[in-house]
């Protein structure tokens, strides 16, 4: 499994925060398999309740510039997936980017937009227009995205401004905003919002939509899990532990 998603998703062309694959080693065989956002405590828990003999997630472990030292939480994990023999496999960037599994394009599926681009580092931003004629404003399209993810995302901007040309890119994006103006975007759609974003969005009037870390990420990695189960003959389970970020 490790070196067909390293091929699939084609990790060796990302410079990322931590390393892509198999995080921790599990036991050889494979049958069941568990995947979820993040490798927090209580999805290793729910985990290995369900029987999963290995975890699949978007933000695993070893990230640049944490404290190496298996002490505390990171411990009680390790501890875990070691003690009950669960491979864990994270993927981070390489699954905001993939053009069928990634986190955006099936954010795109989830909101009906439809892609026509792509910007920033590593081509993580997409572009694109609202399929749905119906969805004609920024208040609209705010109001697909609280349907869509169960959550009301902030908004920065007019709710009555058209809708131009749409940029997005999920998780802590809301750095690549500045792309995204310079990208044509009208509006950018993201997970996280920080102080300086509200002022680049009113200042340069591109709307912004900050609709959750969390909420916009849970849908690659469900993608990928159901064509691991389809093409391996897995079984699969999704597992979502709610964040309200």
């Amino acid at each position: 499994m490790a070196k067909y998603l390293a091929e699939a998703l084609n990790i060796i062309q990302f410079r990322d925060y931590c390393p892509n694959g198999l995080q921790v080693e599990g036991r050889a065989e494979i049958k069941r398999l568990v995947t979820g956002v993040t490798a927090s405590q209580a999805l290793l828990e729910a985990a290995q309740d369900a029987g999963a003999d290995a975890i699949l997630v978007h933000h695993g472990y070893f990230w640049r510039g944490e404290d190496a030292r298996v002490i505390g939480t990171k411990h009680k994990r390790l501890k875990l997936l070691l003690t009950h023999d669960i491979n864990l496999f994270a993927y981070h960037l390489p699954l905001d980017a993939h053009p069928e599994f990634g986190n955006n394009v099936q954010l795109a599926r989830q909101l009906g937009l439809t892609p026509s681009g792509r910007f920033g580092d590593d081509q993580l931003g997409w572009l694109g227009s609202v399929t749905d004629p119906l969805v004609k404003t920024v208040g609209d399209l705010a109001a697909v995205i609280e349907r869509c993810l169960k959550r009301v995302p902030v908004l920065i901007g007019d709710p009555a401004q058209p809708l131009a040309s749409i940029a997005w890119c999920t998780g802590a994006a809301q750095n690549m905003l500045g792309d995204a103006i310079a990208a044509g975007a009208g509006v950018y759609i993201s997970g996280e919002i920080s102080e300086p974003t509200v002022h680049l969005a009113r200042e340069s009037g591109v709307a912004y939509l900050a609709a959750g870390h969390h909420a916009t990420e849970r849908y690659g990695v469900q993608a990928l899990g159901q064509h691991l189960a389809e093409r391996f003959g897995l079984q699969h389970q999704f597992i979502d532990i709610d964040n309200p970020v």
